[in-house]
């Protein structure tokens, strides 16, 4: 126990540093899934061959999430400082990091429920056209129904790496587990600190898939 010292001392700040990571995944994740979810479908509509092809929305739409996709997440941080303090007038808390955690974490999103709706047979989109039915019934009743298997384990990727990102925000101030690995473990040389927040993570990791993979197998089945 003696090697876990500084972990025993500091049990506290883990109840509230996992709270705070917890905070910051859950809050992004339902504005980022909102949006990134919205964004995705209107890819697909407005895409070449979609239901509703726009090829001037789809571009603009196409090159924001490659762009936003392409910005490493610390940059990012930075880059829209400005955006942050104007929304939340600060830059520095786990309510700052959701600002820029949503630009890292919703254009991913966007292009991962693309993709998920691309799986989806072209056949029964065409047998509901024929039946007469509207963009909108054929998003609800095709796309949602025989898609979401896809969209489950896209989000469940999606949630996974907004782990890593609100520890990777936490370097730079944002709170959270990561904030206290590197604050608290790497900066003082507490290896103990570094190893729990590490294991505190990579269960949230795991339970993240261990969810999605079971709501997967009910719909499934």
């Amino acid at each position: 126990m003696e090697f876990f010292s500084n972990v025993i001392a500091s049990k506290g700040d883990f109840v509230v540093e996992t709270g705070a990571t917890l905070y910051m995944v859950l809050v992004t994740s339902l504005i980022a899934g909102v949006l990134g979810m919205i964004t995705g479908f209107v890819l697909t509509l407005t895409k070449e061959g979609g239901l509703l092809e726009n090829k001037r929305l789809y571009w603009v739409l196409d090159k924001f999430v490659n762009i936003f996709r392409s910005i490493p997440f610390v940059i990012l941080l930075a880059l829209i400082s400005p955006i942050t303090r104007a929304i939340v007038h600060t830059t520095i808390g786990n309510t700052a990091a959701i600002v820029p955690l949503v630009f890292g974490s919703m254009p991913f999103y966007a292009r991962q429920i693309e993709n998920a709706l691309a799986e989806v047979d072209p056949g029964i989109i065409e047998a509901a056209e024929s039946m007469g039915d509207s963009p909108l019934d054929i998003v609800f009743g095709v796309y949602m129904k025989e898609g979401l298997p896809a969209i489950l384990r896209a989000s469940a990727m999606t949630v996974i790496s907004l782990i890593g990102l609100t520890a990777m925000a936490g370097a730079v101030g944002a709170g959270g587990l990561g904030n206290l690995a590197i604050t608290r473990g790497y900066n003082r040389f507490q290896n103990d600190i570094i190893i729990v927040s590490t294991v505190l993570i990579l269960i949230l990791v795991f339970i993240t898939q261990a969810l999605f993979d079971f709501w997967v197998k009910k719909i499934q089945h």
